[in-house]
């Protein structure tokens, strides 16, 4: 992001740096067989290699090295097709920088991930029911001056705990890996991470 287009912490993000070519396909009736079960097998493989405990859910990270690898596509759909079975998920959206989440899957959020971490709002406020799909959403949320150090926070700790007990799985989308440090930064907090990687990139 341009120094020019940088907004205190009480502006909307602009101008966000992506690259416009990843293709978003949000699972639903618009999505192809393969797809689907593409997903579905992806499901499959994290839901065995991270089973659910009774009194604690699995929080997932997804990343990938660079940025329009697919990471918050893969991220999304992942988390709706865990919810088509009917389990308790929420999609957490890390990406305190240059989410693109909440413009893609059309929110009306004001509040998100920073607002809590600062302790402008309490979880509650902030979580989102996704239509009737049963998956919750908290955003990025505003742009924050300091995404690496609130995502270090002990209150950062203190919420993946508190959701942790709350929902049977938690996928978050973090930060390219190969490009900031957040994501390792939150990697201290999760169970598991799956690391997005475009065909001939």
């Amino acid at each position: 992001m341009r120094r020019s287009e940088k907004k205190g912490f009480s502006g909307r993000r602009k101008g966000a740096d992506y690259r416009e070519d990843e293709q978003f396909i949000l699972l639903g009736k618009n999505a192809s067989f393969a797809v689907t079960e593409a997903y579905k097998t992806l499901r499959t493989n994290v839901m065995f290699s991270l089973p659910a405990e009774e009194d604690r859910g699995k929080l997932i990270g997804i990343t990938s090295v660079n940025k329009g690898e697919g990471k918050s596509t893969n991220s999304i759909n992942l988390a709706l097709s865990i919810a088509e079975l009917g389990k308790k998920v929420l999609y957490l959206d890390c990406d305190l920088r240059l989410s693109m989440m909440e413009k893609r899957l059309n929110l009306s959020a004001v509040q998100g991930l920073s607002n809590i971490l600062v302790g402008l709002c309490e979880p509650e406020d902030a979580i989102l029911p996704f239509g009737d799909t049963g998956l919750d959403i908290i955003s990025a949320g505003e742009y924050p001056p300091n995404p690496s150090e609130i995502l270090e926070s002990a209150r950062m700790r203190e919420l993946c705990d508190m959701l942790s007990r709350k929902y049977d799985y938690i996928i978050a989308d973090l930060p390219p890996a190969g490009v900031l440090s957040d994501a390792l930064i939150v990697s201290k907090y999760i169970d598991g991470i799956i690391i997005v990687v475009r065909q001939e990139y």
